[in-house]
């Protein structure tokens, strides 16, 4: 029975092509030629790179990492239509991003403050106060 089970040991042609890494999704009716398939891959891609590389997670890590690339794309698809002026559900929004920053969470990801130059905080403030010089 354990030999079954195990997949990693099973020949490609045998398991599923999402399994085997040839097909993105189960449903072969999606197309992933579509702007919302592609967006997704490269979220998808990028989550993977951030963790060590597809290769390097687990298939639980490998199943969070889609539904946060999917929460992604939603997010960012709902961002479009707030910009472009329609109305969107903010609560439904918001609730999609706290799911979002709780997913990465299981999945190790930490937030890391990026340094921006040299200058800290306190040697900004500690330079000397120059006001700008207006245009003549």
């Amino acid at each position: 029975m354990q030999a079954t089970l195990d997949i990693a040991k099973r020949p490609s042609n045998i398991r599923s092509r999402v399994g085997n890494g040839s097909a993105l999704f189960v449903d072969e009716t999606v197309d992933g030629r579509s702007k919302e398939a592609r967006r997704f891959r490269d979220v998808l891609a990028e989550i993977a790179s951030d963790l060590g590389g597809l290769d390097q997670l687990s298939e639980g890590q490998k199943q969070l990492a889609r539904r946060c690339a999917l929460m992604a794309v939603e997010c960012e698809k709902l961002e479009a239509k707030s910009i472009s002026g329609e109305t969107i559900d903010l609560e439904g929004y918001g609730k999609l991003c706290d799911r979002i920053g709780r997913a990465f969470q299981r999945l190790g990801m930490k937030r890391i403050a990026k340094t921006i130059g040299s200058n800290s905080l306190a040697d900004h403030f500690s330079r000397p106060y120059q006001p700008a010089v207006a245009a003549e």
